[in-house]
């Protein structure tokens, strides 16, 4: 009863180590991170590539009110899983660190320093009494001095650099499929098909463009696009990942 007790204590207490050296409060964080729908980013010699489950609970919803890919600046993107209020909370703070950047040196902020800033800020969440830490990991991309860069962020204030990665529900599949197909030599369109083929691994029954959200930034033009549904349901048919429809026609 005793060691109970101690236990909710720790999970109560964001500043608090457990015996073992764990903040529960980080680990719950993450654990909402995979309750999230799925997010992925690749990186190509050609730029970055953003992949988002934009499924919506009522067809009554309006698409656009989903919120899973965002521009931090015209050569930044950010993609999220996990809690949609914390991740525009985040989303918000790095667009004001790219614009302090921009008024300050009067220069683009490059993808690892906003990366950097964003999860310093995460971190102060980790050691603050009467806070919790957000519940929310992100994938921020963009070019960088002409360079495709790519990185995750966790709950805990950790950064980390990939090719290609996936976050939110179905995570370890994903990374899995990532690992046997990825290719570093592998240009934007086969970026986009990796980046869907990945996020089918996530969706029962394939995907459609109305479920689904893509965005490409580019080396040559530094610009983060989304791609239109038009773009997006020729790969899926390209690629062959369209949402089967198994009805029963039997009379």
């Amino acid at each position: 009863m005793q060691g109970q007790s101690q236990q909710q204590a720790y999970d109560r207490g964001i500043t608090i180590f457990s015996p073992d050296g764990r903040l529960y409060q980080v680990e719950y964080a993450r654990e909402a991170v995979k309750r999230g729908t799925a997010s992925i980013g690749v990186k190509t010699d050609d730029g970055v590539v953003f992949a988002v489950d934009k499924r919506f609970r009522s067809p009554l919803m309006e698409r656009e009110s989903v919120e899973k890919m965002h521009k931090a600046d015209d050569h930044i993107g950010i993609a999220s899983a996990g809690h949609v209020a914390d991740a525009r909370q985040l989303i918000d703070f790095a667009r004001r660190q790219a614009q302090v950047e921009q008024l300050r040196y009067g220069e683009p902020i490059g993808v690892e320093t906003i990366t950097k800033e964003v999860t310093d800020h995460i971190q102060q969440y980790t050691q603050v009494g009467g806070a919790r830490p957000f519940g929310v990991a992100l994938i921020i991309g963009g070019i960088e001095d002409g360079e495709p860069r790519l990185f995750e962020t966790d709950p805990s204030g950790t950064s980390s650099e990939w090719q290609a990665l996936a976050i939110g529900s179905g995570r370890s599949e994903m990374i899995e499929y990532l690992e046997e197909n990825h290719q570093e030599s592998m240009d934007l369109q086969g970026g986009i098909g990796l980046a869907l083929e990945t996020l089918a691994e996530s969706v029962d029954g394939g995907l459609t463009p109305e479920g689904i959200g893509v965005a490409t930034i580019d080396v040559e033009t530094e610009r983060f696009a989304e791609l239109p549904d038009d773009e997006v349901d020729s790969y899926l048919d390209e690629y062959e990942l369209f949402e089967s429809d198994d009805e029963d026609t039997d009379e």
